[in-house]
């Protein structure tokens, strides 16, 4: 990042949606930065941002050990939003009263502006919002506030400290529920914050580049490629910046998707000239994984393992001290807090658990701050085709996560069929592209069924398909009937063991996109 990029800080008080709030910036062309909550006002002030938000989170402001942002941010001049419980501590801190609601409010309100300037310019009358809080404002502090949108619930839903930039709303933004939330952010970054907004994936590009060829120097960089999007666009931007000092690692652990082995190493050793080491360690993780149901076991013997054959696949590579990944924002926001931040702990995710304190190599994991979209840019710019920047995500952990309970070799293969099956239809139907993920998912439940006139008690097949734009928040996609019966159809005749196929409808929240 150029050092005059414009920067707003996310100050994170534990919500799930603070990456979410990062995310809504940089679609406004602004580079956003998260620091915990209790970043002191020097440190904020060090890193020169155009403006703070304040994100929400789980706790009450009167609770013991209650998150608490510096006093001192609102005398820094830097223009301020607080978000839900950024808006109630933002009015506890100078002074005002909080108080717990009649009824908890989460869902959808309508939200009646009274003031049209500034962080509302564009719009007026009733929008609907997303509220999630059960304390409310009851008094402001002492000065000159004043109210600019209220609901039939919340009196104080959007105030502002007069002859101030500092702002509170007790609805969020950040999400899809509130429609207009985007324009909102952006009358922030651009209105209040005046920001130009100059940042871009060209200009990340640049300065990550840069960054790797520091970091590196002259030594060997060895990643995990899965050929997903993720570590493929890891493995194009380091390639770019030290070429032949990558090695490719290729781990086929036995939990790929039918023929995902042999496409990879023909991509990427064939097509894209890069030296690639594959590893057979299908028996390895099979071995490890035998008997085991608990999926943050199954994910932390998977980290554990692939760390392992790791250690013994570099030893044959001359100075390598580097272990790349393709770690992304909502793969560190779904797994453990953010720099001490108190982010409840969803699952712990492949790329950053599991992983050894006495490990040998060092990490490198150039797309840690970019969102799903961001990365999938990046991969459009460094030329990759777009077979592999479109393709849909899939999990490091690979079919196991898909796959509710101990996994087996037998068990795997007729979920490899299905969920080819599953991908293959949606092909055809040309919604591949325009769909966040589509697989299916073994469950370890068996059901009495009907075929050539003879009973049958086989396994169940769900399936799963989301619609989303980053993948901290999704919604079941609604498939065309002839769809799902295709897909029915063609698992149930052409996957022996399976007699039922069911569609999972669960939006996230409250799910998760995979099962385990």
């Amino acid at each position: 990042m150029p050092e005059k990029t414009e920067t707003i800080i996310v100050l994170d008080f534990g919500s799930q949606y603070s990456q979410l709030i990062a995310r809504r910036i940089r679609e406004c062309n602004v580079y956003s930065k998260i620091l915990p909550f209790h970043a002191s006002a020097a440190v904020i002030k060090a890193e020169n941002p155009q403006g703070i938000i304040l994100s929400g989170g789980p706790n009450s402001v009167y609770q013991d050990n209650a998150p608490e942002c510096d006093p001192e941010i609102f005398n820094l001049g830097i223009p301020v939003l607080g978000i839900c419980y950024g808006l109630q501590i933002l009015i506890h801190t100078l002074g005002g009263e909080v108080i717990p609601g009649k009824a908890r409010e989460y869902g959808k309100a309508m939200m009646k502006i009274k003031d049209s300037s500034d962080l509302f310019e564009g719009l007026e009358g009733e929008i609907q919002v997303w509220m999630s809080h059960g304390d409310k404002v009851s008094k402001t502090p002492p000065g000159d506030f004043k109210v600019l949108a209220s609901t039939s619930n919340t009196e104080y839903c959007a105030v502002k400290i007069n002859n101030t930039n500092i702002y509170g709303i007790q609805f969020h933004p950040e999400v899809v529920h509130t429609p207009q939330g985007s324009r909102i952010v952006k009358n922030f970054c651009h209105n209040i914050c005046k920001c130009a907004g100059n940042w871009t994936i060209a200009s990340f590009i640049e300065r990550m580049v840069r960054e790797i060829r520091e970091t590196v120097g002259d030594k060997r960089v060895i990643l995990g490629l899965s050929g997903g999007v993720d570590s493929s666009v890891a493995s194009a931007l380091i390639y770019k910046a030290i070429g032949k000092q990558l090695t490719n690692i290729f781990v086929n652990n036995g939990l790929l998707r039918k023929n995902e082995a042999d496409r990879v190493r023909k991509l990427f050793s064939d097509n894209f000239q890069m030296e690639l080491v594959y590893v057979d360690a299908t028996e390895q993780f099979m071995t490890k994984l035998a008997g085991v149901s608990d999926p943050e076991t199954k994910r932390k013997i998977i980290g554990h393992e692939f760390v392992e054959v790791f250690d013994r696949a570099s030893d044959s590579i001359e100075d390598a001290e580097f272990l790349a990944q393709g770690t992304t924002y909502p793969d560190v926001i779904e797994s453990v807090p953010i720099d001490g931040n108190p982010a409840a702990m969803i699952k712990s995710h492949h790329n950053v658990g599991g992983l050894p304190d006495d490990m040998e190599l060092k990490l490198l994991e150039p797309l840690a701050r970019l969102f799903k979209d961001e990365v999938r840019e990046v991969g459009r710019q460094l030329g990759l085709p777009k077979d592999v920047v479109m393709r849909q995500p899939f999990p490091g952990p690979g079919l196991a996560v898909r796959h509710i309970g101990a996994v087996t070799t037998e068990s795997l293969d007729i979920l490899r069929d299905a969920d080819e099956i599953i991908v293959d239809e949606i092909k055809k139907a040309g919604l591949y592209y325009e769909i966040w993920q589509t697989f299916g998912v073994f469950l370890p439940v068996k059901t009495v069924g009907v075929m050539g006139d003879e009973r049958t008690y086989d396994n169940v097949i769900a399936m799963r398909a989301v619609e989303s734009s980053d993948g901290m928040t999704a919604d079941w996609v609604k498939l065309p009937y002839e769809v799902l019966e295709s897909i029915s159809n063609r698992i149930i005749n052409e996957v022996r063991g399976v007699n039922r196929v069911v569609y999972d409808i669960t939006s996230k929240p409250p799910g998760t996109i995979e099962w385990e």
